[in-house]
């Protein structure tokens, strides 16, 4: 017998397809929240956006791409300027490693240029899947349609709320298995949408500590409501130290 309705019961597959549709509904406008304007950029905000906020390091960047316009540039000053310079990104001695290493590296292999596919940008320094797919989808997005290993972002917000919808039945904080499982339940035309409106309903509605269910446009969609007082899943599967940090 068919469905008459599709509610919080039925099986994640039936209801992704609503919930995207009811999400672009309330989000028309999501986006990556990090200021750049080509692919190196993104790379550098992506990079520096880890253990961060997107508003302090567009702050940061703000200067920086005055500063420093290609690879060479962050090859040019001293490691200690550079750190300075993104210091209130926090984690700044690591990021400095990684923005130096991944600048050498575009150089060495890549004539300078940041390279398209997943399976290239994943060998530069500080660059992991997450990373690599959110520099394909907004740079390279006619890429993206058709590059074997392209995938979907993973942040700490998109984690939460697969989880929390119960998208996925691991931990928030296992983005690998979360970015599989996803890709399998998310059309490959919304891969980077998804990225975004999650991350936008993580921020505005689905907060880590506090969710605001009864604001919640997909709460009739949800198997963790604290409106209809269902268990949260993403405590259920939470570890001790896998707090959210943004």
């Amino acid at each position: 017998m068919a469905r008459l309705s599709i509610d919080r019961t039925a099986p994640a597959e039936e209801r992704v397809a609503p919930v995207l549709r009811r999400l672009k509904k309330t989000y028309p406008d999501a986006q990556v929240a990090l200021d750049f304007t080509n692919a190196f950029e993104c790379v550098v905000a992506t990079i520096l956006s880890a253990q961060s906020t997107d508003a302090r390091v567009n702050l940061v960047t703000n200067d920086l791409f005055h500063k420093y316009r290609g690879p060479q540039d962050f090859l040019s000053v001293p490691e200690e300027e550079l750190q300075k310079d993104i210091r209130s990104t926090g984690f700044f001695r690591q990021k400095t490693r990684s923005l130096r290493g991944m600048s050498q590296k575009l150089l060495d292999d890549f004539g300078g240029e940041v390279p398209k596919m997943i399976a290239e940008l994943i060998t530069l320094p500080g660059v992991a899947r997450k990373t690599a797919n959110i520099v394909q989808a907004n740079c390279y997005p006619e890429v993206m349609r058709r590059d074997p290993d392209a995938g979907i972002a993973v942040d700490t917000h998109v984690g939460r709320v697969a989880v929390r919808l119960g998208l996925v039945s691991v931990g928030s904080k296992e983005a690998p298995k979360i970015e599989q499982r996803l890709m399998k339940l998310v059309p490959r035309k919304d891969w980077r949408k998804v990225t975004e409106l999650f991350i936008e309903h993580g921020r505005q509605i689905c907060d880590a500590k506090r969710p605001l269910c009864a604001q919640c446009p997909i709460e009739p969609l949800c198997p963790s409501s604290q409106e209809a007082g269902l268990p949260d899943l993403y405590r259920i599967t939470a570890k001790p130290s896998a707090s959210a940090r943004r």
